[in-house]
């Protein structure tokens, strides 16, 4: 993957956390890594901060993870936009699907819609359901929108129109007389041309409250990292990760913010995947778990995206990384509810203050837990850079359980932390697993984060999968997934075809001609040179259902539909009419091959011996080895109970379980 001029470039991923911000690069033919605390006010900052420790290179290139499109909605710290549609729908952003996630909940409050209800404004026009334009909107009714548009002021429009996926005409007219207000346009037909009116029009919302906010970090972002070369003769170029998987342009992810809303997941995914392969492994569930929270996600040979998925509480349907999170990490915040019982999260102790042994914070966490339990040793956190406060965790937690009046040991009350955290976390798990039909026998926990490598083993026995794999840079492996992610661009078409039993195999190559098409123009366009590779895949639902299932596009499509509905589902009908609802095409363009291999530290001693620390298991403090990880020697096999100290994390290793370092430099234990 070059962008010309063809010029060789340092390249540097970095991903922002809500506790720290990972960098990783390649320098000498081996992985290098930084770690350095997040600045939530100005994300920007901590990056130029890591930019100017790093020492780098005249036009470099950032690759970047964001975490600013998620906390921008989950904070409710968007734009004021303005959302147009066809008259008579202004409501139907609020009216949604009227599902309810939790049935028998009385008490259950629909999240508020991003657009206020006298910023919604109708115009007259009509298209129907296969395209045909019924009613284009008069110079007279676009005036007077104009004219209502002008004093309320919005700072970016969402522009969602009836059946605007069929023909796009009447969404054209609008965009080219409110593109005079200066303010930022979402057209959804150029966003999302797919049906379901609600779902769409959610996205195009969302991207307009962006738009806004996106812009302003993204430009400030730039700005910071030429500053940090100032006498370079070229600026640097920033790229930044999608949610399904790829980066894109600045440019493009300015315009189309929307699709970074799960940025930093999927660079997790993306390199949790590309470790696993080479250590011999294709089925896979990934288990990131960081400060503030847990994703995780099931990969059966290639990471999938899901097209209907939910962000803040708001339909997203453009193509994201199938991940499911929770609010469980390090930095969970434990408490007592009204009738006593042990808590944890969804609240966390973020980057400041942080859990208690970081020096400032007041309240247990679950980072504060393992300290407590040894599973955490104090001089070997980040590298021995930071040394975690032991003494002044047990004085307040000691303390704040006086408070609460609990009788409850520290021990005691530090293993609770953990049962419940794991809880919560062994319950995403199923969700994307036993849930959806699998077999977590079948699988290999892959499990990096910060903080993945301390619960790992303790969820995959719960779970029967039979081994886990910490990969080499398990607390940045998410800006690994950045490095080496291709350039990625989705393309999609509503046709809604009616099949009675044959593919319309001319007319499907004929559609997925004009995606391809569209993609290549971009590409083109953003000046990317190299081989694109294109993969289709066809959403395909029984007549009269409601939702679809995506396939691979290929001759065999019907059978293979029939066959993964009984595998989803428990049932088929083969005899029934199949109808395709989507046409989907990914082109996608490879990095530039560069041996990103991580190297064993050659300094360290083949013959080293552990140190020995109290481990609490089960209630019970068992005698460990405490390893430094390049102590451990390839292909060597070593037991449990063990403590896996390193940089970036820590692993625990229990009672009974065996493990080794890999050819990929991943340590692998089997349970």
């Amino acid at each position: 993957m070059e962008r010309s001029p063809r010029k060789k470039s340092f390249r540097i991923a970095i991903d922002t956390g809500g506790t720290f911000t990972d960098c990783v690069w390649a320098e000498n033919g081996r992985l290098r890594m930084l770690k350095v605390f997040s600045t939530p006010a100005d994300p920007s900052e901590a990056i130029a901060s890591a930019l100017k420790r790093i020492g780098v290179a005249d036009g470099f290139i950032l690759l970047h993870g964001t975490t600013v499109g998620t906390n921008t909605l989950l904070e409710r710290k968007g734009a004021r936009i303005a959302l147009v549609t066809t008259a008579g729908f202004e409501d139907a952003i609020e009216i949604g699907r009227q599902a309810r996630p939790r049935l028998y909940d009385f008490f259950f409050e629909r999240v508020e819609p991003l657009v206020l209800h006298n910023l919604r404004f109708g115009v007259a026009e009509r298209t129907a359901s296969d395209g045909e334009i019924l009613q284009s909107p008069t110079p007279d009714g676009l005036r007077t929108l104009y004219d209502k548009l002008l004093p309320s002021k919005p700072e970016a429009i969402a522009i969602s129109l009836l059946f605007s996926f069929a023909n796009e005409n009447n969404e054209l007219a609008v965009a080219a007389v409110l593109r005079d207000l200066g303010v930022p346009l979402s057209v959804s037909h150029q966003i999302l041309p797919e049906f379901r009116e609600a779902e769409r029009t959610s996205t195009v919302v969302v991207n307009a409250y962006l738009q806004p906010i996106m812009q302003r970090y993204l430009g400030n972002l730039q700005s910071r990292a030429a500053d940090v070369c100032c006498h370079a003769t070229e600026k640097p170029r920033v790229f930044v990760m999608q949610s399904s998987g790829g980066i894109t342009a600045l440019e493009s992810a300015a315009h189309e913010p929307v699709r970074t809303v799960l940025s930093g997941p999927a660079g997790g995914v993306i390199g949790a995947a590309a470790m696993a392969r080479a250590s011999g492994f294709s089925q896979i569930i990934s288990f990131d778990m960081g400060g503030t929270s847990t994703d995780v996600s099931l990969v059966d040979g290639a990471a999938r995206t899901s097209s209907q998925s939910e962000v803040a509480g708001f339909s997203v349907a453009v193509p994201i990384l199938d991940i499911h999170t929770v609010g469980a990490g390090g930095g969970s915040i434990a408490r007592f509810d009204a009738a006593g019982a042990l808590r944890v999260g969804p609240e966390s102790a973020g980057a400041d203050p942080g859990p208690i042994c970081y020096g400032k914070g007041l309240q247990p966490t679950v980072t504060d837990a393992n300290l407590l339990l040894g599973r955490l040793q104090p001089k070997h956190f980040l590298g021995g850079e930071f040394i975690l406060d032991l003494d002044r965790t047990r004085a307040i937690v000691t303390q704040w359980l006086k408070k609460h009046a609990s009788s409850l040991t520290l021990e005691k009350f530090a293993a609770g932390v953990i049962r419940v955290v794991n809880a919560t976390m062994e319950k995403a798990i199923r969700v994307v697993s036993i849930e959806r039909g699998y077999d977590t026998r079948e699988f290999t926990l892959v499990a990096f984060g910060g903080a993945g490598g301390l619960h790992a083993c303790d969820l995959a026995r719960a779970l029967s999968i039979p081994r886990v794999i910490i990969p080499a840079l398990p607390g940045a492996l998410s800006a690994y997934g950045i490095l080496v992610s291709d350039v990625v661009k989705d393309y999609s078409r509503t046709v809604l075809w009616e099949v009675p039993g044959k593919l319309p195999k001319a007319q499907l190559n004929e559609e997925f001609l004009k995606l391809r098409n569209s993609a290549a123009t971009e590409f083109r366009e953003e000046n990317w040179r190299g081989n694109i590779r294109f993969q289709k895949t066809v959403d395909l639902r029984y007549r009269g259902q409601g939702f679809e299932l995506n396939l691979r596009f290929s001759s065999g499509l019907l059978d293979a539909f029939h066959k993964e509905h009984e595998r989803r589902y428990g049932y088929s009908h083969p005899e029934r009419e199949v109808e395709l609802v989507t046409l989907r095409l990914r082109a996608s363009l490879p990095p530039p091959r560069t041996k990103l291999a991580v190297q064993p530290d050659a300094q360290a001693a083949v013959r080293a011996k552990p140190l020995r620390s109290a481990v609490n298991f089960e209630g019970k403090a068992i005698r460990s080895d405490v390893w430094e990880r390049s102590q451990l020697q390839r292909g060597k096999r070593y037991s449990g109970p063990a403590v896996i100290t390193e940089y970036s994390a820590t692993t625990v290793v229990p009672p009974g379980a065996r493990f080794q370092i890999d050819k990929a430099n991943s340590v692998v234990i089997d349970l």
